[in-house]
């Protein structure tokens, strides 16, 4: 019995060697680009578990309105809103998303009860400047009723959240960015859903890359993790 304790004992050895040596070789640099609100709301605040496992690999999260081109080489790899058909790339979905309409309760105060999405056209909608959209993805009220168009705009969706906030109107948000927000209130919950992805590029050159893999790893396991429908 003594001999195959110790015998486990070494294969435990060697498999803490082996993990050891891998998180060692996990180094390097790494670039993100993903939109605005993902990257600050869902991936910097769970970057912490990634550098606390691999603490020799660095991750530059560009968190913008627009993506850095991976064709280009601009960035490593690309969280996107639709799935890119030309380049060198790797491609996976991340996932889905659902957006609904919300709006604080002082705002809804101050009208009667909408109950169709018809009423939506005598109310400020909030949304995309037109003229900026970097995806036509990002066109959500085309989905929910003909003609409706915001009459507040803003190149960032995390200001369309703020202006929500404080009262300004009816904003088309993702799940994950209005639950930042309790104050917020479902506006036509039942009636109105907008489902889009998120889709993965990686580079084809890189994508075996151990650092690479590390990354897709953790984007793959955090997303598993957020109710984002």
């Amino acid at each position: 019995l003594q001999n195959q304790v110790e015998e486990i004992e070494q294969v435990v050895l060697r498999v803490d060697e082996a993990i050891s040596g891998e998180i060692q070789r996990i180094a390097g640099t790494v670039r993100l680009s993903v939109t605005e609100a993902f990257g600050n709301l869902v991936i910097a605040p769970a970057i912490v578990d990634l550098v606390t496992r691999f603490p020799a690999l660095k991750l530059e999260l560009v968190a913008s309105s627009g993506f850095l081109s991976v064709s280009k080489r601009e960035a490593d790899m690309a969280v996107m809103l639709s799935r890119p058909t030309r380049g060198r790339l790797k491609v996976n979905k991340l996932t889905d998303y659902n957006l609904k309409l919300y709006a604080s309760p002082e705002y809804l105060a101050k009208y009667t009860p909408i109950k169709s999405t018809d009423a939506l056209q005598d109310h400020t909608l909030i949304g995309y400047v037109d003229d900026l959209i970097y995806s036509p993805r990002l066109r959500y009220y085309d989905e929910v009723a003909s003609g409706l168009v915001p009459g507040l705009t803003s190149s960032s969706l995390l200001a369309q959240k703020q202006m929500a906030t404080t009262g300004c109107g009816i904003a088309m948000l993702p799940k994950f960015v209005a639950d930042q927000e309790p104050n917020l209130q479902l506006v036509l919950a039942e009636e109105v859903t907008v489902t889009r992805s998120f889709w993965l590029a990686v580079h084809e050159d890189i994508v075996d890359h151990a650092r690479i893999k590390a990354v897709v790893d953790f984007l793959e396991k955090l997303v598993a993790t957020r109710e984002l429908l």
